[in-house]
C-alpha cells in the first residue's frame, strides 16, 4: 500500500492533481489495490484498466473499495493494460496517470520504508534480500540503501519462468516476454524502476534473476 500513498502524495505535492483530477492506472492488482484504498480515502474517481485474466477475487475487492475497472485482453497483458490506460487519458480531461512503473515515488518509498525496516529489523546483518518483481520498486529502493552499507549484499530478483525478461537482460540476450500465471510479477518489460545497474559504476547492482514455474507458484 505504501507506494500508492507514496505517489498520490507526490502528485498533490507538486500540483500535478486535484479534487476533480480521474487517476487511471493500468494494473495486475497489486498496485491498484493500494491506488483503490487511498482514492477512497482522499474522494479521487479511480479507473483502473487490468488483464482479463487477473483473478476474479482481487477484481471484486477493487469494485469493493470503488475502483472502475475496464478489462483489456489477457494475451496482450500489462501492455494492453497499459495501452488501454493511456488511451482512456487521453479521452479523459483532467485525469493522470501515476505511471507505477516508472514513477520515482514508488522505490523512493522504498527506499524510506522498506530498506530501513529491513535494516532495523536484522540489526544490519541482512545478507540477501528476495523480491518478486513486478514495478521494481521493491528491489531498487532495498539495493541502493542497503548495499552501500552492505558492499556483499545479494539482492534477487524472482520472475516467471515463462517472462524471463530480466534473466535474459542480465545475459545479454534477446528479451523474450511470454504469457504466465503468477499474478502482480512479470509485465513482461524490465520496468523502468527496476534499476539494474549501480548508477555510478554501470555495474549491475541486482545480483540475480531466479526464474519460477507456474506450478511452483
Amino acid at each position: 500500500d505504501r507506494i500508492g500513498k507514496a505517489m498520490i502524495e507526490a502528485a498533490e505535492r507538486d500540483g500535478l492533481i486535484n479534487s476533480d483530477t480521474v487517476i487511471i492506472e493500468p494494473t495486475s492488482g497489486n498496485t491498484g489495490i493500494a491506488l483503490a484504498f487511498v482514492c477512497a480515502q482522499r474522494g479521487y474517481r479511480l479507473i483502473l484498466t487490468m488483464p482479463e485474466t487477473m483473478s476474479l477475487e482481487r477484481r471484486t475487492l477493487l469494485a469493493l473499495l470503488g475502483a472502475e475497472l475496464v478489462l483489456t485482453e489477457g494475451p496482450k497483458g500489462m501492455k494492453g493494460a497499459i495501452a488501454k490506460a493511456e488511451e482512456l487519458a487521453a479521452a479523459t480531461p483532467n485525469s493522470w496517470i501515476p505511471q507505477q512503473f516508472s514513477n520515482p515515488a514508488n522505490p523512493e518509498a522504498h527506499r524510506r520504508t522498506t530498506a530501513e525496516e529491513i535494516w532495523a529489523d536484522t540489526d544490519g546483518a541482512v545478507d540477501i534480500v528476495v523480491a518478486a518483481v513486478g514495478t521494481g520498486g521493491t528491489a531498487t529502493g532495498c539495493v541502493e540503501v542497503l548495499k552501500p552499507r552492505k558492499p556483499g549484499l545479494q539482492v534477487i530478483a524472482v520472475e516467471p519462468e515463462d517472462s524471463p525478461v530480466i534473466s535474459q537482460t542480465l545475459a545479454g540476450e534477446e528479451v523474450k516476454p511470454g504469457p504466465h500465471k503468477i499474478q502482480g510479477t512479470g509485465a513482461g518489460f524490465v520496468p523502468d524502476n527496476l534499476h539494474l545497474k549501480d548508477p555510478s559504476s554501470d555495474e549491475f547492482q541486482i545480483s540475480e534473476s531466479v526464474k519460477v514455474s507456474n506450478d511452483d507458484a
